[in-house]
Formats: structure tokens, sequence, C-alpha cells
């Protein structure tokens, strides 16, 4: 029962199994909380709380493009081999793997607030280490270290904000904060541009530790624990913990726990990654994570190595870093349009037309070297695609996989789906050594978000909770 009449005002809403969530069969319209907040408008301090999700995936976005700014500084400071310099880019993306995964998996079991302020930490402590490194083991080590972060993080953030969100805002709520990876970079990129005039590469990684300082005191105090993770794991003091986050979220008391979900009292025993192999999501995970890691080959590939093939044009390093930043303004306007046009389209559909502009953009980037101003545009098209269909991934693995399960299978999609960022600098890599041209490598590397596409396809369809 609701403190004030809350369920009385809101008991002659749509039941909640035709606004998207799931109830199991109960009838919990009036005394469940996570059916007040699916099915209640959204209110300024959960839009603080989604804003703030934002922010710290911005942060993900410049700490993971970092090396990438710093790629050319890097080379030219210690003289590495392209090769070399492509298995350096990915450091982080294993660390990223790492920290999905597990801290994904860690995120269902204590908590996604405490998860995201441990990987807020991991974040700091990494770049700080970075910015003192002084060869390449050295730099392998503490990029692995801030990936793990970076991973939890973005596993912990895409469930925060689809249980901070309503039902109806729940998509373009979650594709709006996978545009905090292109905002970051272009905020940061911005800097960075500048800052490379004056200083040399580790003032990058400099600026990454400020900033991640800066989020450790707001993410403390205006992100509580979303009421369904508590729910989920009950004990004898969740109904204060739950009243104290629907407080922090603007909205009413409750009285007393509504009964639990049956379909989550089944399945309370067995690990979490058994789980997402059970029959009824067995098909889900594996073609979720199976598009992921083909279309971000393709997404990793423009990001990695735009600074390093622009430097050997024969621009500076500065230049190299606004090539990058426009590859992210264009991924930063994709975001937004993909977040705009999921209030009205499902996103499994909007994400075919974004994959088959991925691929045809990134293979016209290859084809435009002819100079800086035609490398810059082909970038921009090509991230606009190439992010927009990020975001809408994002989207369809928190729509895909229930409450309980959400950090998870968040986490292994994308930690699974992060082999693909690795193998797409790394090959690029190689091509380049065995002096392949750039066109056809980039036609080779748009072949992920090809394929990507056919995953999609294959796709079950599911209730989306």
């Amino acid at each position: 029962m609701w403190v004030g009449g809350t369920a009385k005002r809101h008991s002659g809403r749509t039941p909640a199994r035709d606004r998207g969530f799931s109830v199991a069969g109960t009838q919990w319209a009036q005394d469940d909380p996570r059916i007040h907040l699916a099915q209640s408008p959204m209110n300024g301090r959960q839009l603080i709380g989604i804003a703030l999700c934002v922010a710290l995936n911005a942060l993900d976005g410049f700490d993971v493009l970092a090396i990438s700014f710093a790629s050319p500084g890097i080379a030219a400071s210690w003289h590495v081999a392209k090769a070399a310099l492509g298995f350096v880019l990915t450091m982080e993306l294993f660390g990223m793997a790492l920290g999905s995964v597990f801290l994904g998996w860690l995120a269902d079991r204590i908590g996604r607030r405490a998860t995201v302020l441990g990987c807020l930490v991991t974040m700091l402590v990494g770049m700080i280490a970075t910015s003192m490194v002084r060869d390449l083991g050295e730099l392998a080590v503490t990029r692995v270290l801030t990936g793990v972060g970076i991973g939890g993080m973005l596993a912990a953030t895409n469930a925060l904000t689809a249980e901070y969100a309503n039902a109806r805002s729940r998509a373009t709520s979650v594709a709006l904060m996978a545009a905090g990876y292109p905002l970051g970079a272009v905020l940061g990129g911005s800097i960075v541009s500048h800052l490379l005039l004056h200083h040399d590469w580790r003032s990058i990684f400099q600026l990454g530790a400020c900033a991640a300082a800066l989020l450790v005191v707001p993410a403390a105090l205006l992100l509580p624990e979303p009421v369904g993770a508590l729910l989920r794991r009950r004990g004898p003091d969740t109904l204060a913990r739950v009243n104290a986050s629907l407080r922090a979220l603007g909205h009413d008391e409750m009285t007393a726990l509504p009964p639990e979900d049956p379909t989550e009292i089944a399945t309370q025993s067995g690990s979490g990654f058994a789980k997402l192999f059970a029959p009824a999501l067995r098909a889900t995970t594996i073609l979720l994570t199976a598009a992921y890691f083909l279309h971000i080959i393709t997404f990793y590939f423009v990001l990695k190595w735009v600074p390093k093939i622009v430097v050997d044009m024969g621009f500076s390093p500065s230049s190299a870093a606004g090539v990058l930043v426009w590859a992210n303004v264009g991924g930063l306007a994709g975001s937004a349009v993909f977040a705009i046009a999921a209030l009205r389209f499902a996103p499994r559909r909007l994400l075919l037309v974004t994959m088959a502009g991925s691929a045809v953009m990134v293979a016209v980037f290859g084809m435009a070297n002819t100079s800086l101003a035609n490398l810059t545009m082909a970038a921009g098209a090509a991230g606009f695609f190439t992010n927009a269909t990020i975001v809408g991934l994002y989207a369809l693995v928190a729509a895909s996989f229930p409450t309980r399960l959400r950090g998870g299978g968040t986490g292994f999609v994308i930690g699974a789906g992060r082999g693909g960022s690795a193998v797409g600098p790394i090959a690029a890599g190689f091509l380049f050594q065995a002096k392949v041209a750039l066109p056809l490598v980039a036609v080779i590397m748009a072949c992920g978000s090809l394929l990507a596409m056919a995953a999609l396809l294959a796709l079950p369809k599911r209730a989306e909770t």
C-alpha cells in the first residue's frame, strides 16, 4: 500500500503487462513500486539520475579513446611499429571485456550503485597510473586496469538507466545514456586538440583522471539503488532501503513490501551465467552477443585507427585528434537521432537501417583519403551510423533481459562482444603492416556490420521488460 494514496491515483492505468512490464500474472498495479515507476511520468530526480549515467558513460567514451588520441605521440616517443601499436590500442578493450562480464554479473549480486562507484574509482586510479608509465609493458597493465572499470561501468549504468526510466521512455533513456559515449569523446577530444599543442600525450590521461575525480561525489550522492534491484535481493531491511530509493527518486514511500514475483522465486538458484543460457534466453543471449561482437569490429576500426591514418597522411597529431572529434560529433548526432526515433519505432527495426548505413559509410571512409576535409566528412558520416547502431544495441539489450538478469545479461553481451573491439584494431594493424591499401582495409572491416545484420534478423522476438 502506498503512503498518501498513490496507489489509488494510479490504479486505473493500463495494466503493466500491456505497458511492457512483466508481472507474471499477479495483480500488483496498486501495491508494487516497480509498476508505479513503470507507469508514472518521470520526474526531475529520475532525470537527474539518468543525466548522471550519461555523464558516466561520457567518461567511458573519453577514457576509451584516450589511447587513440595519445597513439601518435606514443608511437613517436617510443618508436612503436604499427602491428605493436594495434595491440597497445586494444589493451583496455581486453580489460573492458573482463569488467563487463564479471562486474556486470556483480552488479546483479551486490547492487548497481556499489558497482558504479567501484568502477569509477578503478578508472580514476587507472588514468593516473597511465599518465606515469615508462614503457609498453606498464602501459598495457594500466590500460587493462582502466578497461576493467570502463567495462563494468557500462554494464551497470545501462541497467541503472533502464530501471530509473518509466516504460514509455526506457528505450529512449538507454539510447541517451549510450549517447554519452560519443559526447565524452567530442568534449574530451576538443580539449585534447588544444592540450597537444602545448603538452605531450601524458596530459590526456591526466585530463581523464580529473574528470573521474569530479564525478565521484555526485555519483555517491545522486545515484540510489534502483527499486527493482532491491526487491530482487530481499532482506530484513529491504522495506527501508526501498523507501530510501523511492524518496531519492521523488516518489511516495510504501508501508509494506509487495509479493515476490513467482518467476523470480523460481529462478533464484543457479549461477547468473547459466540462467542466460536457459532455453528461454539462450538464442537471445547468443545472437545479441554475436551482433554486438560483429558490429564492434567495424566500430573500433574507425575509432582506433583514425588518428594514425591522419598522421600517416602527413598531418599533425592535433589535426588527427580533430578528425576523431568530428567522427564522434557524427556519432553524437546519430545517437540523438536514434534516441528520438526510438520513441516511435522499435529498436530492432531501426538497427537494420543503421547497420546497413554503417557498412556503407565505413567503406566510403576508406576511399576518402584524398584530403583532410574529405576524410573528416567521411569519418563523421561513419561515426553517425556506427554510434547509432551501438546505441540501438544497448537499448535492445536492456529490453531483452529481465531485471534480475539485466546487469549480468548486459555485461555478458558487451563483455563477450568486446572481443570484436580487440579484433578490429589488431586485424587492421596486420592488414596495414601487410601493405594492404586503406580502401580495401575499410571494405573488409565494414563487413562486420553486415554480418551483425544477419544475427539481428535471426533474433527471436520476446516480451520486452
